[in-house]
């Protein structure tokens, strides 16, 4: 299994005097060690849309070394609601155009490359592409696609993140491949606290989507949302069946509840707790999937860019694996999903 290893690496801790002075703060908060991992880094971020916007714009200024932006889409006028890196006299032109002055000037300390052809994400340019980097990042993507990333990124050891909304719901999945970190020691007395290094074993998106919720008690099923982990499979679904169009009518709520209610059944969800995918849930959807809301990306996109770095610092346990947030309660679960 190819191992991805942050907390073991021998990193230089000498940082220059201008980078001490910017990150001053996050030295004091995380360590020298930790932030030289993040200066060290080369990130690439699939896709500019809300999500990636917010969390491209917290990587940045918390000092990644360097950061690979693809997305071959041009910026539409729906771009400008939730992407602030872009304006109105924007609109038609290539979105990485547009984004990356904008991009740069959040910090001159970070390197900032940007790719509009598509086919750098396919066969031989897309394993160049995976070569050079330290860790993946695809936002906004349908399921065959992240399935496609995801296997590729772990052929090259490299961590993989993705994350996206669908109006007033998003998630978060990450495969960090086998990652060791650093975190407290939760059961030494509080006069004599230490470090211990763990271990977390994960799984590509693939195996991921196999999870069976069978065994669980109604308690525990229901802490976890499961109406939104099967909200945004059953969208998924919808997408292969349409050939990647997300739903965007009322219509197809009953096609969508479908779907939910068939992968619910096939997962055995304790059907206590969830008998059926709530229909006013699936008729929400119809008709906002497709649609970006500003405060649902700026949430989704702030904690995977929060974890993403949590990951490169090796510091605390990152997600594991499969993060749901849903924007009707204002809250978010964490699945595990097939993982040992």
């Amino acid at each position: 299994m190819a191992t991805h290893d942050p907390g073991t690496k021998s990193v230089p801790l000498s940082i220059t005097e201008d980078e001490a002075a910017v990150y001053d703060r996050q030295i004091r908060l995380w360590g020298l060690e930790a932030q030289q991992r993040m200066r060290n880094a080369t990130i690439l971020v699939v896709r500019l849309k809300g999500v990636a916007t917010e969390a491209i714009k917290n990587i940045v200024l918390a000092g990644i070394g360097k950061l690979i932006v693809v997305d071959p889409d041009d910026v539409a006028e729906e771009d400008l609601g939730a992407g602030f890196f872009f304006r109105d006299e924007d609109v038609g032109k290539k979105r990485t155009d547009a984004a990356k002055s904008r991009i740069e000037s959040l910090n001159p300390l970070v390197a900032v490359e940007t790719l509009s052809d598509p086919s750098v994400l396919h066969g031989e340019a897309l394993d160049k592409l995976l070569a050079g980097v330290d860790m993946v990042c695809v936002t906004d993507l349908d399921r065959s696609t992240l399935v496609r990333l995801n296997d590729a990124s772990r052929r090259l050891g490299k961590p993989f993140y993705a994350g996206g909304t669908y109006g007033l719901l998003g998630y978060i999945f990450c495969d960090l491949l086998q990652h060791d970190y650093i975190a407290p020691d939760r059961s030494s007395q509080k006069d004599a606290a230490k470090n211990v290094r763990n271990t977390a074993v994960y799984v590509p998106l693939k195996t991921a989507l196999q999870h069976r919720w069978t065994g669980m008690t109604r308690r525990q099923t229901k802490e976890l949302n499961p109406a939104i982990v099967f909200t945004i499979l059953a969208v998924w679904e919808y997408q292969v069946v349409h050939q990647g169009e997300l739903p965007d009518d009322p219509a197809a709520a009953s096609e969508l509840q479908s779907i939910a209610n068939r992968f619910i059944s096939e997962a055995d969800v304790n059907k206590q707790t969830l008998p059926s995918i709530p229909r006013e849930l699936m008729e929400t959807m119809a008709t906002t999937a497709a649609h970006e809301l500003s405060p649902v990306c700026a949430v989704v996109g702030g904690l995977l860019a929060q974890d993403i770095l949590k990951a490169l610092a090796a510091r605390e346990p990152p997600i594991a694996n499969f993060f749901t947030f849903d924007g009707n309660l204002g809250g978010g679960t964490v699945v595990r999903m097939s993982m040992p």
